[in-house]
């Protein structure tokens, strides 16, 4: 269960590296990854599938079966009756593969004990103007071991262990051709059908909602502005900071984009400036859910004096309703008390 757990927390922190800012396009990617440690026994491994940052299969070594994680992938049934039974039977090829390889790497680095890592990531994009791209990279450990140069039909290894796969793979008859035309025509047309099953989510356009959020810092009297856009779709949003109508990166800090629960997404970006220019900033925001950019001014930080005042005087309403029940019940005593005539 912990080993299933943190293949999941490496297939996630991929996926949100994976979101950026940028110009609108579609994507389908695949992040794989076996995980192993001699105390468990056999490697875990997971494979999960996404289409424009959602999540639409996924395979373990638990269930042993490519299975559904969204409605309307159920439609390729109709149009293909073996796809889950032929997707079930690839993964687990691929997880009998990264056995070996673990075990290969294992030997090469002359390692005996402790948790070792085998990751695979490929996919393909379409863009809005309709040119196409593809990546294939394989890391062991966390770190980059190979990557696909597919203009150059040729692997690339970025550390020197990574040579004796690298000159076996660019070896064989084809294989990198093979590997080119998946990526740049397979892929692409896959993409496109599970953009038409999925039409009504994953070409919907939700528009952001953008707020600001302000502060000062005691120390040295900056204001700290935060803009936060949300429940926007698709993912890809080009969000920034402007002074006096251009793009303004210094002093600026921002969060990736990540999913919302109900399948939008959000982000956030900062930044810190001298209020006496305050007047020059605005939070611009350029997403497919808006008819035109959208610009938003800042503003000043609110005041906690206010807040201070109305708790002072809430204060001393309350603590004279105490004194006034206290008097009260003091003379009713005193009342009671005093003799009959």
């Amino acid at each position: 269960m912990a080993l299933r757990s943190l293949s999941l927390l490496v297939l996630v922190g991929v996926a949100l590296r994976e979101s950026c800012l940028g110009a609108s396009s579609h994507s389908m990617k695949y992040f794989s990854s076996s995980i192993l440690d001699p105390s468990q026994g056999l490697p875990h491994y997971v494979s999960v599938g996404y289409v424009d940052g959602q999540v639409f299969v996924q395979y373990d070594s638990n269930s042993r079966r490519m299975e559904p994680r969204v409605s309307w992938i159920g439609k390729v049934e109709k149009e293909d009756p073996q796809y889950w039974d032929r997707e079930t039977q690839r993964e687990r090829g691929i997880e009998e593969t990264f056995r070996r390889n673990l075990e290969i790497l294992r030997l090469h680095y002359n390692q005996s004990e402790g948790l070792h890592t085998w990751q695979w990531m490929y996919g393909c994009e379409l863009q809005a103007d309709g040119s196409k791209g593809g990546f294939d990279q394989f890391g062991y450990d966390g770190r980059t071991f190979l990557t696909f140069d597919k203009e150059r039909l040729t692997w690339v290894a970025p550390v020197p262990l990574a040579q004796i796969t690298q000159r076996k793979w660019d070896a064989i008859p084809g294989y990198n051709q093979r590997w080119k035309a998946y990526l740049e025509k397979e892929c692409i047309e896959w993409l496109q059908k599970y953009l038409s099953y999925g039409n009504e989510t994953l070409l919907r356009t939700e528009p952001p909602e953008v707020t600001i959020s302000s502060k000062t810092e005691v120390e040295d009297g900056m204001e700290t502005h935060v803009c936060r856009v949300d429940g926007f779709y698709p993912r890809e949003i080009d969000a920034s900071w402007t002074r006096d109508g251009e793009v303004w990166l210094q002093d600026t800090f921002r969060g990736s984009v990540a999913p919302n629960a109900d399948g939008t997404f959000h982000a956030w970006l900062s930044i810190q400036i001298d209020p006496k220019e305050r007047g020059r900033y605005q939070c611009h925001v350029e997403h497919d859910g808006l008819e035109e950019p959208l610009d938003v001014a800042l503003e000043e930080p609110k005041s906690n004096v206010g807040i201070i005042i109305g708790c002072v005087v809430a204060g001393l309403v309350l603590l004279g309703v105490i004194v006034g029940i206290w008097f009260f019940k003091r003379h009713q005593d005193d009342y009671r008390a005093a003799p009959s005539e």
